[in-house]
């Protein structure tokens, strides 16, 4: 059964929708069976995977609403190599929506759960904010990854995720767990980044993934073209280095699974 994992963190800019695409992608490269899903209503994560999210005829929100099939709704095959439940500006009605709904919280784990047994992972891109569809990512996933730069600002946001995800835990999924904290936009020169780094290590320990994300004008090129770096140019620094987040999530998982 694949393992459903959340890109979340409330402060927004710190490389969630990045991370979701290219961690998905280097996921892909290594062979395994990989759903993206964009939970985003401004669709960065869909038109960032090559697909024009003003032509989309079933994208996340009816799946959300119960219009349509989740395996009706998905993209399959995207040029990087994993599938897709895209989504646009629909999205947004969605908040609304589903309050009307029963069992609102977990409209995307119901649906999830119908094809979880085809993918080894399932990437879930969350929006900057706590909303419902925030809400909904969290209670149907496993684990989540929290990227985040190396500022004291964000170290506050980090405060405020830690507290949604306990309260998640308590009311709609005792099962989630932080996967880990994954440093993006890393700059080793820079001492600030060193400081908050070591805070980081200091009060998560091994929560925080080894493999640190460098500041990449690839990175920043690649969505444009609606490409991963992976595909845009596989030699970058930015590419190179989810290749190593990407191995390193997976061995992390087989070990735990050892464990366990």
């Amino acid at each position: 059964m694949g393992s459903i994992l959340a890109i979340a963190n409330q402060k927004g800019g710190v490389g969630k929708t990045t991370t979701s695409i290219n961690l998905a992608a280097s996921l892909a490269a290594t062979k395994k069976n990989v759903l993206l899903v964009d939970l985003d209503p401004q669709g960065n994560t869909t038109m960032g995977s090559g697909v024009n999210k003003h032509e989309l005829e079933e994208a996340a929100y009816d799946v959300l609403m119960g219009d349509t099939k989740i395996e009706d709704a998905i993209i399959y095959e995207t040029k990087a190599g994993y599938d897709l439940l895209a989504t646009n500006s629909d999205l947004t009605a969605a908040e609304i929506g589903l309050l009307g709904l029963e069992n609102k919280e977990h409209r995307l784990r119901d649906a999830l759960y119908t094809v979880r047994d085809r993918y080894d992972y399932i990437i879930l891109d969350c929006p900057p904010s706590l909303s419902m569809l925030t809400i909904n990512g969290l209670s149907a996933a496993d684990g989540v990854i929290i990227p985040m730069q190396c500022e004291y600002y964000a170290l506050e946001g980090l405060s405020d995720l830690m507290t949604t995800i306990n309260r998640i835990k308590e009311v709609a999924n005792p099962d989630l767990e932080i996967s880990g904290i994954l440093r993006t936009m890393y700059d080793p020169r820079n001492s600030l980044t060193k400081d908050v780094s070591a805070q980081l290590h200091e009060y998560f320990g091994d929560k925080v993934f080894r493999t640190c994300i460098p500041r990449n004008v690839r990175l920043a090129e690649a969505p444009s073209f609606g490409l991963p770096a992976l595909m845009y140019d596989k030699a970058s620094r930015g590419a190179m280095a989810y290749l190593a987040f990407a191995g390193e999530l997976i061995r992390k998982d087989q070990q735990e699974y050892v464990e366990a």
